[in-house]
């Protein structure tokens, strides 16, 4: 990047940020980490995070380098602005802008220069708080310098949504209150809606064995007609395998942000879970670019296997083994190059986790890739999520009184006939 800026090394030191997510850190200390990324990342001299107080519709700086606490109206000053509008501002002289607010100099003996100011946008799109970063040390801050400051913010207004999550479970004090809150907090992460990319429909599903579980899969949509899937599964059922399957999540979205390739993004988040997990946890990951223009997928898939290939014209199934070892088993050295495979119309893409492929009945019968095969010959015109929405039934029902022994995640991708 620009001015000093390294993409590879903004993208480790934005990662070294997400990670410590899954970190039991109380919440002024993992803003604080932020903020310093913030300034390591960016060259700069400050930073301040000022946090939304919805009753009194007042921003309160919560952690700010050598600020006491400061609250202003939150429609007040450049924050302000930038909390109302929820546009990054980008100000390179702040005492010739007369947003500017110089009552915090005042107070601070503090003397800003130049600022970038980024709104913190949580779920459901709500405000949660603003980042500012000041002072670039060498100049003003650049589009560049937006682009990362912009990833970050992305991370504060996750660290903050977290960190208010875990005050809510430390009150509870009761370890169902725990559990319950930690599964919204991953139900919240997957899509709310499918995707649309043209020619093509999708369908998705997830159920833990507990409240929560180490699955996980996503949708990204770079542009128009190219999406990002993302499917896995981390080692183990629980809060601790969601904590990671959120932090492969995360880091993903990060990656794709600061327009990261399919092998840069798949090698940089292996090596950093390699130095993050313990050695016998892992995530299994299928990371693939889906390109409407060529009707292709491109893609790895560490561990995760089989990929599921439905050939509608020959009616024909291949099953793909996984393309290297898991992320976070050890550090990528020479990955092999990415698989690409052509969709043809009426192609079904399908991304299922061994919670289907393993689903046993009372005998301890596998409903097995036989069980998926007999789903889709038989439902020849059922749409990609009600295709998810079968195999799911299906599985249940071979089943029968047995209980789900492992997570389940259905994730289909179908080339629209012609």
């Amino acid at each position: 990047m620009a001015q000093g800026i390294d993409d590879t090394q903004a993208l480790r030191q934005i990662l070294e940020v997400t990670r410590k997510l899954a970190a039991p850190f109380d919440l002024d200390t993992m803003l604080a980490e932020v903020v310093d990324a913030s300034r390591k990342v960016l060259n700069a001299d400050r930073g301040t995070v000022f946090l939304y107080d919805s009753e009194a519709d007042e921003l309160v700086v919560r952690v700010g380098t050598g600020l006491e606490q400061i609250r202003i109206p939150a429609d007040k000053g450049i924050v302000g602005e930038s909390a109302q509008t929820r546009k990054l501002i980008n100000v390179p002289d702040c005492y010739a802008d007369d947003r500017f607010n110089r009552d915090i100099d005042r107070q601070s003996g503090y003397r800003s220069r130049c600022m970038l100011t980024i709104p913190l946008i949580g779920y459901e799109d709500s405000l949660v708080g603003v980042l500012q970063i000041l002072n670039k040390k060498n100049g003003v801050f650049d589009d560049k310098d937006e682009f990362v400051a912009q990833a970050l913010a992305a991370q504060a207004a996750v660290v903050l949504h977290r960190a208010a999550v875990t005050e809510q479970i430390i009150e509870s004090e009761r370890l169902d209150r725990e559990i319950t809150v930690a599964r919204d907090v991953q139900m919240g992460t997957l899509p709310k809606r499918m995707p649309e990319i043209r020619g093509y429909e999708f369908g998705g599903a997830f159920a833990p064995t507990d409240q929560t579980g180490g699955d996980l899969y996503d949708f990204v949509p770079l542009d128009d007609e190219r999406l990002f899937l993302l499917m896995g599964d981390a080692t183990g059922h629980g809060i601790g395998p969601a904590l990671s399957a959120t932090q492969v999540r995360a880091m993903l979205r990060v990656a794709i942000r600061l327009n990261s390739s399919l092998d840069d993004a798949f090698v940089q988040i292996n090596n950093q879970l390699c130095e993050d997990l313990p050695d016998d946890r892992f995530v299994t990951g299928f990371f693939g670019l889906l390109d409407a223009t060529t009707n292709t997928i491109t893609f790895h898939s560490g561990g995760q296997g089989p990929i599921m290939h439905f050939h509608a014209r020959r009616n024909e199934y291949d099953w793909h083994e996984a393309t290297t070892f898991p992320l976070g088993y050890m550090p990528q050295t020479d990955l092999h190059q990415a698989v690409v495979k052509t969709l043809e119309p009426g192609d079904v893409l399908g991304l299922i986790s061994d919670g289907i492929y393993e689903y046993e009945n009372e005998s301890g019968l596998q409903f097995g890739q036989q069980g998926v095969i007999n789903i889709i010959d038989n439902n020849p015109d059922a749409s990609a999520q009600e295709l998810v929405n079968l195999i799911m039934h299906g599985a249940r029902k071979h089943g029968g009184s047995a209980p789900q022994a492992d997570d389940i995640t259905i994730v289909l991708a179908r080339r629209l006939p012609e």
